[in-house]
């Protein structure tokens, strides 16, 4: 089976690079299935029912979010009824937080996709034990058995707490990759136990900016650690980032994980011909 997952959507400029490039790598890498990350998708902070629906629109068969989950205060009844958007596993349980934190997908040949979001807790916000919720969901959805692939989105500061969630599941999912720091990272790997795993996904944003923002304000706090005003999404050309996995049918487990990067300006050259016809 062959699934992509693309990091943080950032503003205008993400959504339309998403638009402008998925279809095409849908087509050439022959995908199933799609996962975004859509937490910065309506002008930086959180996401709207129309932002949702560019990407959807766009290919993506389910966002997940983070810690902007709820900025946009519709949200908080639009993921009631989109069971495509899913928001943090670990939230308290006294929190009641509205919509999902894992749901199973069906494709289109008729394939089990478990979506897994969750929150880091190292420099971000005190929610419930992201480790102990997760466990809980791939004990009761089995991997090979009860879902022919598993991704777990770890939106998350450290790089160290995404690490531990890797080999955690290792062996359990498919995919485990972050999100949040926006930087994609130069670590895809498959590891012992056969899932494959990226630290930081990347942005689907202008990275003529810092981390996905125009420059001017963060570097004001930066330089002054005055305010000047909002952040605002840096509107240029967007790299859309994201990760290539190829699952093996029986188990579910991967067999090559590629880093996704193309247009703006971190284009590289990915194997993207070869990943197609392999």
């Amino acid at each position: 089976m062959r699934l992509a997952f693309f990091g943080d959507i950032v503003g205008r400029s993400g959504r339309d690079g998403l638009a402008e490039h998925l279809p095409g790598l849908k087509r050439r890498l022959g995908l199933e299935f799609v996962i975004v990350n859509a937490e910065n998708a309506a002008a930086g902070f959180g996401i709207t029912e129309n932002t949702a629906r560019e990407l959807f629109q766009a290919g993506a068969d389910c966002l997940t979010l983070g810690n902007h989950s709820w900025d946009q205060k519709e949200a908080l009844t639009y993921i009631v009824r989109e069971p495509r958007l899913i928001r943090p596993l670990n939230y308290p349980v006294m929190a009641d937080a509205p919509g999902r934190g894992a749901q199973m997908f069906t494709t289109e040949q008729g394939r089990n996709v478990m979506v897994v979001n969750l929150l880091g807790r190292v420099f971000m916000d005190a929610l419930d034990d992201p480790f102990a919720a997760v466990d809980r969901e791939l004990n009761a959805c089995p991997l090979g058995l009860a879902a022919d692939a598993i991704v777990v989105d770890m939106h998350a500061e450290a790089t160290s707490e995404k690490m531990a969630m890797g080999h955690f599941c290792d062996g359990r999912a498919s995919l485990v990759v972050g999100t949040h720091s926006h930087v994609p990272t130069a670590d895809a790997q498959i590891l012992n136990g056969g899932t494959a795993y990226q630290t930081d996904a990347g942005a689907c944003a202008d990275y003529d900016s810092v981390i996905g923002n125009d420059k001017e304000e963060p570097l004001r706090r930066f330089t002054t650690r005055i305010s000047g005003g909002r952040y605002k999404p840096a509107e240029g050309p967007a790299t859309v980032c994201g990760v290539f996995v190829e699952t093996d049918p029986a188990t579910g487990l991967a067999r090559r994980i590629e880093p996704i990067r193309v247009g703006g300006r971190l284009a590289q050259t990915v194997p993207l011909v070869e990943m197609a016809g392999a």
